[in-house]
């Protein structure tokens, strides 16, 4: 028999074999109610607003029910065991972080492979004996108890430690005494968007008021700053800062280096503005000083000062950024880098040195300045890929960075900073050849012509004949760049004869300013219509075909999956929307979603909705619609983009679509999880399930 003629035929019976899988498949029957909203004069029915309850009973069974039918359709598939096990031997690697020094020891944190969440570690010089400082692993039964926050004081006397359970967003604040690592009594509650920084006795930090009605649904506003003095009462904390009228607005407050400065930032996103404003308040002093008091879209981060004056990175008439120095005295800026045709990713000072990182089509390219911004050299990476880290302190003669890429583990460097020469301080112990697998970045049109970069990545000798089974992933907002980045959890899919194409959308940063605002509010369309044109690329250059791509994204890469595949249903076999934004008219009525107004605009504003809702994943759903085989995922504990969006979209695309669709329309929802897995075991349950599914939808098996 003819191979191809057999290929097909066993591919036909294989879709024949999943279409009547899916066709047995009895969806929960949703509740409907008679609810309507009006925006504008257009009245838009809602009837699965009760879903919007977290707290419910009514909700608590809908959420048991759908579980049910996913997980029995899951279990049911022979290879998914197989897959897990995969997953777990490619992950089960010692991760570590790169080391942060304070005082005599350097801190780091190390995952021994399948460890649900990293330990934190210290040692005294680069050649000392590991100690545990905080175990997360211990601290809940299941392990779902996260280390957000770790931050030391000046002095290394004491440390502030934040914990998020079952990953919420909320965060709870303790204090160590660092020289017996016992922890004190010190406890800060419903801290969200913060961080904590030291100065003195205490650390500033940000909370909102204890919410009203659900923790995990009810709208956050007021998000106020205090200071917390060690050894002291949550109900003692001073209160630094508020602004009561702008309750929609966010107050960080971080400190200088030598702890002389307080730093305010202020966003107003909720009103629309993608920058902010800043201000400093003087150790000793009372009031806060305005470097930037007008928020507008321009944004600025003070980098550190030098004396009184402040070295500060903006995008201030300048879309790729650049980096001024504000001068105090005189109320004036001076420029110490000059804007580039590449965007800056970041600036920092240690060492006595500028560290600045470039994108250039999207690969980091690092460059080391004095802090006048005179160059003094170029940090030599190994290929094309990312670099992070170049952290430290003004005394610091060498810093480490992070460097990745698709077929490049994460590799931990130390850069000696007199010599200007970079060595390798940790290497990773995966078993992944690197030469076994390729890497290309590509170019491919979008509907408007605008030239759109896009990696793939595949084992080598991969014949490339429209067969393959191709994950096409995808974000494109916030701007947010999607760089090079390597994933254990892809050797398997690779060794499957998988590919996995990452493409770097606009609404993002990989481009500038210029490019993010290419793919928000009245442009958003843009971002579909790029993610759209890669799939036509991939399938037109014979990487694969509509029977075997997958499309998956999450979060705002949720969204984009769920407005793709309402757009172009035929395009996708399999599509994974995960923690979606589908509600496009009501996502500012919950926890933080108001901060995306200045993304996606508003149904508030007559303009803006009619683009929202002419795109919104949930209100476009089209009845009788035949949409690819799709699980959605979420988690009870999601309370940055909570899982009533995900609940009712899944009810709406089951009502609509369900009896029509040949394919299974799922959703999968987590327990003592959130935006993201809470932990290691959760997190290769997602992925094996995630390709377990994929593989079934097309006909394949997982070898």
């Amino acid at each position: 028999m003819d191979s191809k003629f057999f290929l097909m035929t066993l591919m036909a019976a294989s879709a024949l074999s999943v279409q009547g899988n899916a066709q047995q498949l009895e969806y929960p029957e949703t509740r409907k109610q008679e609810h309507f909203d009006e925006y504008h004069g257009v009245k838009v029915a809602d009837p699965y607003r009760w879903l919007e309850d977290d707290r419910s009973e009514e909700t608590a069974e809908w959420v048991k029910e759908q579980n049910e039918v996913t997980f029995g359709y899951l279990n049911a598939i022979p290879f998914k065991k197989k897959i897990f096990e995969d997953l777990e031997k490619a992950y089960n690697y010692p991760k570590y972080s790169a080391p942060r020094k304070k005082g005599e020891y350097f801190y780091f944190y190390k995952n021994d492979g399948l460890q649900n969440q990293a330990v934190l570690y210290r040692q005294k010089g680069l050649n000392g004996t590991p100690e545990v400082v905080i175990d997360p692993n211990k601290l809940s039964p299941d392990g779902t108890t996260r280390l957000t926050v770790f931050s030391l004081s000046k002095d290394g006397a004491h440390a502030v430690f934040g914990f998020s359970k079952g990953g919420s967003d909320w965060q709870e604040y303790q204090v160590m005494n660092m020289k017996d690592l016992s922890m004190l009594a010190d406890k800060v509650e419903w801290v969200k968007v913060s961080g904590a920084s030291w100065q003195g006795d205490g650390f500033y930090y940000s909370r909102y008021p204890k919410p009203d009605g659900s923790a995990l649904a009810a709208k956050n506003e007021n998000h106020q700053v205090f200071f917390h003095r060690v050894g002291t009462a949550q109900a003692e904390d001073r209160l630094v800062f508020e602004d009561p009228a702008n309750p929609q607005r966010f107050h960080t407050v971080g400190t200088t280096e030598d702890e002389e400065y307080a730093v305010l930032t202020v966003s107003d996103r909720g009103k629309g503005k993608d920058g902010n404003g800043v201000w400093v308040l003087k150790k000793g002093e009372s009031r806060f000083v305005p470097i930037r008091e007008e928020i507008t879209d321009a944004s600025f981060r003070i980098i550190e000062n030098i004396g009184a004056d402040f070295l500060v990175e903006t995008n201030d008439n300048a879309p790729n950024g650049k980096v001024m120095l504000f001068k105090t005295a005189g109320r004036n800026w001076e420029t110490v880098l000059s804007e580039r045709k590449e965007p800056l990713e970041y600036a920092q000072l240690a060492g006595g040195k500028l560290f600045a990182s470039y994108l250039k089509d999207v690969t980091s390219r690092v460059s080391v300045y004095d802090p006048k911004g005179i160059v003094e050299s170029e940090i030599e990476l190994p290929g094309l890929g990312s670099a992070a880290g170049f952290g430290g302190d003004k005394e610091d003669t060498f810093v480490f960075y992070t460097y990745t890429s698709f077929n490049y583990p994460s590799t931990i460097f130390r850069y000696d900073i007199a010599s200007g020469k970079s060595s390798v301080f940790r290497e990773p112990e995966v078993a992944f050849k690197p030469s076994d697998y390729e890497t290309k970045q590509v170019f491919y049109p979008s509907k408007d012509g605008t030239r759109i970069p896009a990696f793939i990545t595949y084992k080598k000798g991969l014949k490339l004949d429209g067969t393959n089974p191709t994950i096409l992933y995808g974000y494109g907002g916030f701007n947010v760049s999607l760089p090079p980045a390597f994933s254990p959890t892809r050797i398997p899919f690779f060794n499957q004869g998988g590919i996995f194409v990452q493409a770097n959308l606009r609404g993002g940063s990989e481009y500038g300013e210029k490019w993010h605002e290419q793919g928000m509010k009245l442009k958003k369309q843009n971002v579909f219509d790029d993610f759209i044109a890669a799939a036509e690329y991939l399938i037109r250059e014979k990487y694969t075909s509509p029977e075997r791509l997958a499309v998956q994204g999450g979060s705002n890469g949720g969204l984009l999956v769920g407005a793709v595949m309402n757009q172009r249903p035929e395009l996708f076999k399999v599509a994974l929307p995960a923690v979606g934004v589908m509600d496009m008219l009501r996502f500012h009525k919950f926890t933080i979603g108001w901060n995306w107004i200045a993304d996606y605009g508003s149904s508030d504003n007559a303009e803006e909705f009619k683009v929202l809702y002419g795109y919104s994943p949930l209100h476009n759903i089209k009845a009788g619609g035949h949409y690819p085989a799709t699980m959605i995922t979420t988690a009870d504990h999601d309370d940055r983009v909570v899982p009533a969006h995900s609940f009712k979209y899944a009810a709406e695309l089951q009502a609509k679509a369900g009896k029509t669709s040949s394919n299974p329309l799922l959703i999968r929802i987590d327990t003592n999880s959130g935006h993201g897995a809470s932990n290691t075991k959760k997190a290769l349950e997602t992925q094996a399930d995630i390709y377990a599914f994929l593989f079934r939808n097309m006909g394949l098996t997982w070898k």
